[in-house]
């Protein structure tokens, strides 16, 4: 969230000086794209991500729930921790900013639905979530494959910004639209990204388990040591 908020505000803040370089809202995603995408690489790569599982999402957690990768009292665990990650990030993030985030131009780096309503909103951040996820469970069922989910979910989140984003501010993850929206005053549509990530993203994970004999051994990232 704080690489959210700094990135957002670099770009789109009138007091800064990308925001006159990069005029266009297409070269923005671009650039926030390749920002958050490598966040989270890093973040997923990083020894508090190996240690974690790097879920970072609340989806995600409930999704390997679901395969039987967690148990419920840590499932419990990680989607409090992420809830109050996500909104004391942006929190930190507004005060180290001196107030920036708040602008109306960033709106502290809120998700809400595109012009086409919320009812495509839903389905768009359904349909990248349930991708995520498929994407994930796939690399890492493979051990050949594995040691590059972070890559590919990094990749993802990129492309998800530039291509999504117009559709629904690209949340994929509650925790992360939580603090945001409510400070933004948005919290009409927090329901959009509460419901339609875990839907995806438990739907992917609900055809995993099901597939005809699936690859249940998970390596690499994603899982807690």
């Amino acid at each position: 969230m704080v690489s959210a908020a700094v990135w957002a505000t670099l770009l789109q803040h009138p007091a800064s000086p990308l925001s006159g370089w990069l005029t266009d809202a297409v070269s923005r995603r671009v650039v926030m794209g390749v920002a958050m995408g490598s966040t989270a690489v890093a973040l997923i790569q990083s020894p508090l991500g190996a240690r974690t599982g790097a879920h970072m999402n609340p989806a995600v957690t409930l999704a390997f729930l679901r395969v039987g990768k967690l148990g419920r009292r840590d499932a419990a665990g990680y989607v409090l921790g992420q809830f109050l990650g996500g909104s004391a990030g942006i929190v930190v993030a507004t005060m180290l900013l001196a107030g920036l985030p708040s602008d109306p131009s960033v709106n502290y780096v809120a998700t809400v639905p595109g012009p086409l309503g919320a009812g495509v909103a839903f389905l768009a951040e359904a349909v990248i979530a349930f991708f995520m996820m498929a994407l994930v469970l796939t690399l890492m069922s493979r051990p050949s494959l594995s040691r590059f989910t972070g890559l590919g979910a990094g990749l993802f989140v990129a492309i998800c910004i530039v291509v999504e984003a117009p559709l629904s501010g690209m949340s994929m993850n509650p925790a992360r639209s939580l603090g945001s929206n409510l400070l933004s005053h948005a919290e009409s549509s927090l329901w959009i990204y509460f419901t339609a990530p875990v839907l995806g993203m438990w739907l992917a994970a609900e055809l995993y388990v099901r597939w005809p004999q699936p690859l249940r051994s998970l390596h690499h990232v994603y899982q807690p040591r």
